[in-house]
């Protein structure tokens, strides 16, 4: 059996990549596939803490199921902000988007 502290090093460094995709991209799509990685780093330690404290219970598994829940609607609600946004302005950089300023 592969011990907790594995899956919790594999999610440390994925949320890490994608801590550093969200500060270091500009595209906003790339920010996005950024929060997604966030998402699914926090969804191991979920189903780790889960197996691993306790496997008789659900509640694990449902947090897990929830999280990718809202990780597809907030993708479906990001990537439609983004073409938005596309068809307006012709850029999804992320520096641009100024829309609410003033």
């Amino acid at each position: 059996m592969i011990p907790l502290s594995w899956y919790l090093i594999v999610a440390a460094l994925l949320f890490s990549m994608g801590l550093y995709g969200v500060f270091a991209r500009r595209n906003a799509v790339a920010i996005l596939m950024s929060v997604e990685l966030m998402l699914n780093a926090v969804n191991i330690n979920l189903v780790a803490f889960w197996r691993y404290l306790a496997p008789d219970q659900v509640t694990g598994m449902a947090w897990a199921i929830f999280v990718l829940t809202v990780a597809a609607a907030e993708a479906a609600v990001g990537l439609a902000l983004i073409i938005s946004v596309y068809r307006n302005r012709d850029s999804v950089v992320a520096e641009e988007l100024d829309l609410l300023k003033n």
